[in-house]
């Protein structure tokens, strides 16, 4: 018999497949967090599937993810400036193609949870300010609006499944995805 893992809801924390920023973003970003002294959920990642419960267990949820994922080549990801919605600052990110299918896929691994944020509503970004006070989103915005990100794209080439934990996020497994080839282009060679 094969034993398995208790559900992300036995410790009350909920699962995402993301993806990490290169160290520049993210070092750029936890910079700021810390100046502006506030912060994101955990470090800063781009979701692919947004925070969900499931009753699946641990160790099968990470072979429904490899199977899901399969074959699924990396991506780029462009960065579309600055954006707010209430309580939240974050960069936002262009949804290509490849990141909505992607999303698409990640979301028929269930049954599970689903967020207001998925499917239609889904926004890749990368947060930079979570549970902002109404009283001081003005002043945080002044101070963010201007500022350039050190890189305006970046490829992403492993998506992690992560559970929340202690209000931290923290990485289960690691998806590495196929290189990017295309017809004519040399191994490591960019599109122009």
């Amino acid at each position: 018999m094969k034993a398995s893992l208790p559900p992300s809801d036995a410790a009350g924390g909920a699962y995402s497949l993301v993806a990490w920023p290169p160290e520049a973003l993210d070092t750029w970003l936890r910079r700021i967090q810390e100046r502006l002294a506030v912060r994101g959920f955990g470090v800063p990642h781009l979701n692919i599937r947004t925070p969900f419960h499931t009753d699946i267990p641990r160790a099968e949820l990470i072979d429904r993810f490899r199977d899901v994922l399969a074959g699924a080549t990396s991506f780029e990801v462009e960065i579309a400036g600055w954006k707010r919605y209430p309580n939240v600052i974050f960069l936002e990110c262009r949804p290509s193609a490849r990141l909505l299918y992607l999303h698409l896929m990640a979301l028929g691994i269930g049954p599970s949870t689903r967020s207001r944020f998925d499917g239609e509503s889904f926004t890749p970004h990368l947060t930079l300010a979570l549970g902002v006070l109404p009283w001081a989103e003005d002043a945080l915005w002044q101070e963010v609006v201007d500022l350039q990100p050190p890189l305006q794209r970046f490829t992403v080439s492993a998506l992690s499944l992560t559970a929340e934990q202690h209000g931290e996020v923290q990485e289960l497994h690691t998806y590495p995805l196929q290189p990017l080839s295309l017809p004519g282009l040399a191994e490591g060679e960019r599109p122009s």
